[in-house]
């Protein structure tokens, strides 16, 4: 396996770069995570595009080469940290593009999560580590305390640890290797490039929100038929929200809809690997942060424990 470089903690008064590569940001919807950040002693400086806006189908932050050029400028930078404004879609346009030299040299982590997650492959492939955690704007139902709490845990070199509770779906037992995911769309969306996740002896993490079930069921067959489940040594699903048709499915406000862990329980119950079901990550309120590239121990006994080492 490659050695993972995790990037050091980050001291106060260190700055943050502040970037939009994928949705469109309105004017206000960053000032209540600006001003904590501000809170916490640290500086966030804002790229050049982040409020641009750019409509092709899709409200996008800025053209690809605005969203490209903030990517690069914090990536070059000697800032603390990545913090992206927001997911949507748009940066699997710009991996084709990035350069990696002067990061390499400074590396910092990239902070964000859905849309995010194709970056974050794309940084792991590399050798690096970032934080899959919550963005900037906050979604329409907010966002806990904690949510923003463990992200400044993790850049102030703090370990991690959840405690999940049980569900029935789990399948106990223990593993411990390399932390690969994020958002489902997205691992599906570079499934069979250079740019995808290895997923050979690690541990996967997915949450998705706003699919139809069979879409669920679609990408859930694309790594079924790419090898995926074969190769894993564990699997933890965080939250399913939004999914199915609104106006038939009770459960789709619920931030771990039954219905898809059911889909996804039916997915695997071929294999033996552990699976955790419940982890508090994912489009929804409580957003706690997990670092993609690290080594996670999962014990999935009634309840499930993940802690990273």
């Amino acid at each position: 396996m490659k050695e993972i470089v995790f990037p050091n903690k980050i001291k106060k008064g260190s700055t943050i770069a502040v970037i939009t590569p994928a949705g469109t940001i309105e004017p206000g919807q960053l000032d209540k995570t600006l001003a904590l950040i501000k809170s916490k002693g640290y500086e966030p400086v804002l790229g050049s595009n982040v409020y641009s806006k750019y409509s092709n189908g899709y409200n996008y932050g800025g053209t690809p080469e605005e969203r490209l050029s903030d990517l690069q400028w914090a990536l070059d930078g000697d800032f603390g940290a990545i913090w992206t404004t927001r997911g949507g879609y748009g940066c699997a346009q710009l991996l084709q593009q990035i350069d990696l030299k002067k990061y390499r040299k400074n590396p910092k982590y990239l902070i964000g999560y859905s849309d995010v997650t194709v970056l974050q492959s794309y940084l792991l492939k590399n050798g690096f580590a970032s934080v899959h955690g919550q963005s900037i704007k906050t979604s329409s139902q907010g966002v806990s305390e904690a949510s923003y709490e463990g992200i400044f845990n993790i850049l102030s070199g703090k370990k991690t640890q959840y405690i999940i509770e049980n569900n029935s779906l789990n399948k106990k037992g223990k593993a411990k290797a390399q932390l690969v995911g994020g958002n489902l769309a997205m691992i599906y969306s570079v499934m069979g490039s250079k740019y995808s996740f290895d997923f050979k002896d690690k541990i996967l993490f997915i949450e998705d929100i706003g699919e139809q079930f069979y879409a669920l069921d679609r990408m859930l067959m694309n790594l079924e038929l790419n090898g995926v489940f074969g190769k894993i040594k564990g699997l933890i699903v965080g939250g399913m929200t939004g999914m199915g048709d609104e106006k038939t499915n009770e459960h789709y406000e619920s931030s771990f809809d039954p219905m898809a862990y059911e889909i996804i329980a039916q997915k695997l119950d071929k294999y033996d690997f552990p699976v955790a079901y419940g982890l508090a990550n994912g489009h929804i309120f409580d957003n706690q942060p997990l670092i993609i590239g690290a080594e996670v121990e999962m014990n999935v006994k009634d309840k499930a424990q993940i802690t990273f080492k």
